[in-house]
């Protein structure tokens, strides 16, 4: 926006920049190649690792932010926007007036925790992935962790290499694949094959994926019968970039359990009747992405669970813009980076567009 001459207002409700990174996990690298992941106008650092760790993600993040010098409102947080155009922005700190609004929450709002029958009777401990750090709680305890998704495979393996007694529980199908294949990065295959339909590159792909699967099944893991493209594409769902946890699944020291069916005082029922004792369980189960508190009058823009219909600029109708939102097989930093751009050419022409309308009156 900068670059296009438009002042932009950032509203941020915690008090750094980048603090969904800085509040991650502390083994977390970035699961997309560095050369493939810098925002508009900076490339990540050449002498960073291919995948950067959490500290290096936020180290640039930050020199970002003073590159470009973005100056956001710390410790700001949106309760609703209403109008449009202008948008009335109502804060904990007051009401912010624009002509353009651009929603960039990310799709990691609110925890999704599981409403496991007998719950409350579990007598352990019970977080979410988000409230995870390292093993150093969990030492001498048996932990169970819910969840196959990125989150969820790593916090695993951080647990079972710090010696924690751990097993994984794995609802439904998945789909893996390593991080990197024939020595590129898986993601430099993914946005070739994004050319083609997904079912078509799923298939294209197949025997060169399939080492990554052998002999998961045999411990536990239901194969999905969809591709990693079609997951992607259907069911917003990125599959498991195998950083080690795969290994661990094989050599039978992280073993894996079905989808839970309910809780009792000493761990879990599973849904083939099997029990396991547990002192905590890391829900590795996701986030709720729910913008209809804060666009109330966002009507189609939206859908039923209030995930926007659109990213970057396909919808600039009153002014209202997402970046970010969308679930990319080309890695989520380049993809804001798509939607970052079309916005800003989006506003410009609106600008102008407005302009000529004025001057016409």
């Amino acid at each position: 926006m900068g670059q296009a001459g438009r002042k932009a207002v950032v509203l941020e409700a915690g008090d750094a920049v980048g603090m969904r990174w800085r509040n991650h996990y502390d083994r977390l690298h970035l699961h997309t190649a560095r050369a493939l992941s810098g925002l508009p106008g900076m490339p990540m650092p050449a002498h960073l690792p291919r995948y950067p760790a959490r500290r290096q993600v936020v180290e640039y993040l930050q020199s970002y932010a003073e590159r470009f010098e973005i100056a956001p409102r710390f410790g700001t947080r949106m309760q609703r926007a209403t109008g449009g155009p202008p948008w009335r922005v109502e804060t904990d700190r007051g009401a912010v007036e624009a002509d353009n609004l651009v929603m960039a929450t990310g799709f990691a709002g609110a925890p999704n925790r599981p409403r496991w029958p007998d719950a409350e009777a579990f007598a352990g401990r019970r977080i979410h992935a988000r409230d995870y750090r390292n093993p150093a709680p969990f030492r001498g305890r048996r932990v169970l962790v819910v969840g196959f998704g990125n989150s969820g495979g790593e916090i695993a393996l951080d647990l079972v290499e710090a010696g924690v007694d751990t097993e994984i529980s794995v609802r439904g199908p998945v789909n893996v694949t390593a991080r990197d294949i024939l020595g590129l990065p898986a993601q430099r295959w993914t946005i070739l094959l994004s050319l083609m339909p997904p079912g078509l590159a799923d298939a294209l792909t197949a025997p060169i994926r399939r080492p990554s699967s052998r002999g998961l099944a045999e411990r536990g893991l239901r194969l999905s019968s969809k591709g990693p493209l079609r997951q992607i594409a259907e069911d917003r769902r990125i599959p498991l970039i195998d950083v080690g946890t795969l290994g661990l699944i094989r050599a039978g020291r992280l073993p894996v359990r079905p989808g839970i069916a309910r809780l009792n005082a000493d761990g879990a029922v599973f849904a083939d009747g099997s029990t396991g004792r547990y002192d905590a369980i890391i829900e590795a189960t996701g986030y709720v992405s729910d913008l209809r508190p804060l666009l109330p009058g966002a009507g189609e823009a939206l859908d039923a669970e209030g995930r926007p219909r659109d990213t970057g600029a396909a919808r600039p109708g009153r002014g209202l813009f997402f970046c970010g939102y969308q679930v990319s097989a080309g890695g989520q930093l380049r993809q804001i980076g798509f939607d970052a751009r079309a916005i800003a050419r989006a506003i410009a022409r609106r600008k102008r567009h407005v302009a000529r309308e004025n001057a016409a009156i």
